[in-house]
């Protein structure tokens, strides 16, 4: 098992973890010293279990706000799923698109004669 050093607030602890997980641990370790900081900053030293227990309703608040946030998405992303719009592509049909280039040709053709008879 590894260990993992880490300090919140005013206070220094060492847990071990399973092999691989130290960034896992150190990170939330880092979460909740932040907000126990936080805490800390704005009510001076307090016991450790008042700061850790605060530090946890901080962190548990915007848990929850985060996943509200979630559940409206998955429910706003089902909701286009379940009705996506329509988007129409207007489709030039052949038969124009031949007369289309029908007309270029003799556009080009009508051009080339008139340049001829100037050019004479």
């Amino acid at each position: 098992m590894a260990e993992v050093d880490f300090s919140i607030g005013h206070k220094s602890y060492t847990l071990s973890c399973q092999e691989g997980e130290e960034r896992h641990l150190k990170r939330a370790a880092g979460l909740l010293d932040t907000e126990a900081q936080a805490i800390l900053g704005q009510a001076g030293r307090i016991p450790e279990p008042r700061l850790l227990l605060l530090a946890g309703l901080m962190l548990a608040d915007r848990t929850s706000a985060l996943e509200d946030r979630a559940i409206s998405a998955e429910r706003e992303l089902a909701r286009l799923k379940a009705n996506p719009q329509r988007v129409e592509v207007p489709v030039v049909p052949a038969s124009l698109s031949e007369a289309m280039a029908e007309l270029a040709a003799r556009a080009e053709a009508l051009a080339q004669k008139a340049e001829d008879q100037l050019a004479e």
